[in-house]
């Protein structure tokens, strides 16, 4: 052992055996890091083997974000396509019922679409928020109202004030679209 701690203060290092205090001891690491024995963290001790393997992973990152980025521009363009093909439909309907007289009805569905997933900003909650509101206006001591929801966010909202008015929840239509066989359940 003595031989070692003669090697060691050969080399200008110090060694510390038996420390009393802990403040003793941090003021020993501050010498010996001041004395540059400690090793020095950050970029430059770093190995290129790593920094080559950081890099492979940023690439590796930004493939999966440009092939995430490709499918919702194709999931977006069929929504289009659809939304587009369905434009001519509620035009009757409007035509038929636009100049009738309002009816004084007793019970009422409300219709709540908001989206499964929450990356569409505020149109979920607004989407809730209306349908509050049309829940106050159309309810009364003899009316009652009841919601119909379409979509995950929406009953997720919905589900915490009024659980009781909740008729039909119906999500994941991306997947599985309503057949008419639904959309005469929700009427």
């Amino acid at each position: 052992m003595a031989m070692a701690m003669a090697a060691l203060r050969r080399e200008g290092r110090r060694v510390l055996l038996n420390t009393p205090s802990p403040a003793a001891t941090m003021a020993a690491l501050s010498r010996a890091a001041s004395q540059s024995q400690i090793a020095p963290l950050g970029a430059r001790s770093i190995s290129t083997q790593i920094v080559r393997n950081r890099m492979k992973s940023v690439k590796n990152i930004q493939k999966i974000t440009k092939a995430m980025k490709m499918v919702a521009a194709s999931k977006l363009r069929a929504v289009q396509t659809r939304t587009e093909n369905s434009r001519g439909l509620w035009q009757p309907f409007t035509a038929l019922l636009g100049d009738a007289p309002s009816v004084n009805v007793k019970k009422n569905v409300i219709v709540a679409i908001t989206s499964d997933k929450g990356l569409c900003g505020g149109i979920n909650s607004t989407s809730v928020k209306v349908s509050k509101a049309l829940q106050k206006m159309t309810s009364g001591p003899e009316k009652e109202s009841k919601y119909v929801i379409l979509g995950e966010k929406g009953k997720v909202q919905l589900i915490r004030d009024s659980r009781k008015h909740i008729e039909m929840t119906v999500s994941e239509l991306q997947k599985n679209p309503i057949k008419l066989l639904c959309w005469q359940m929700i009427s």
